[in-house]
């Protein structure tokens, strides 16, 4: 076990809880003080009880926290959208998730057509520094294409010591036919099953001047959590992956 990869682990996800030292302290039966000493990296002999009370309190499994190559505990994902009718309602969602992100020291990626990528940039300042930033058309050629360039990136960052992965990304084919809406549509559910265990937190964001009434519609169908400036609540019609996917292999 790597105490640094554990600290860094456990910080992460308390902050995922929005808990403080005291709050994991409680839930979890650890001392404060040894949490403190975890998390500052001190503390080199951590006992198993003491993962496996850190790791089911905050949802999470001990494999993750010492950064194990096994597989992650399911439901680490969250999916999130943010549909807006002026680029001003595009910044104030994408900004604060964004700036969260570096502040919390979480790999942060924005993947951009290059109108938002311009909107973004101005708006994150000395932030920018800290953000991956790729082009729209390179990442989304296919559903399937997008598929393997978000399988990869995420296998990577985690490889590489990544404790939590955060993108945004602007979803560009609403000018496509019918028939191609409704495959990127099943590719945004498909995105929960496919990387539910990951370590990451996706917004996608949707201009509704650009998309019909359904296609938004849709997306809160396939996102399980809906942003708002700086609030995400969970979407009242999302559909689990199974159930969305299903019905619309048989329509």
């Amino acid at each position: 076990m790597e105490p640094s990869r554990i600290g860094a682990a456990l910080r992460t996800a308390r902050a995922r809880a929005g808990w403080s030292r005291e709050a994991l302290a409680y839930h979890s039966g650890v001392s404060w003080s040894a949490i403190a000493q975890i998390e500052s990296g001190r503390r080199r002999d951590i006992r198993s009880s003491s993962l496996s009370a850190l790791s089911e309190a905050l949802g999470v499994s001990v494999d993750y926290l010492i950064g194990a190559s096994t597989t992650i505990a399911p439901q680490l994902l969250e999916h999130r959208v943010a549909t807006y009718g002026a680029d001003d309602d595009f910044v104030a969602a994408a900004r604060p998730f964004v700036t969260d992100g570096v502040e919390r020291s979480h790999c942060v990626l924005a993947v951009m057509t290059p109108a938002k990528m311009t909107l973004l940039r101005d708006s994150l300042d000395d932030h920018s520094e800290q953000v991956e930033f790729a082009g729209w058309d390179d990442w989304y050629q296919s559903p399937k294409a997008a598929l393997e360039r978000y399988t990869d990136f995420v296998t990577q960052k985690f490889a590489a010591g990544a404790v939590w992965i955060r993108v945004v990304a602007e979803a560009a084919w609403a000018g496509d036919t019918t028939s191609e809406i409704a495959a990127w549509t099943r590719y945004e559910s498909l995105v929960n099953l496919a990387f539910a265990s990951s370590p990451a937190t996706l917004l996608c964001t949707y201009d509704e001047r650009s998309f019909p009434a359904e296609a938004v519609a849709e997306a809160h169908r396939t996102h399980p959590a809906i942003t708002r400036g700086n609030d995400a609540t969970p979407s009242s019609t999302y559909e689990f992956p199974e159930d969305f996917l299903l019905e619309r292999q048989n329509a």
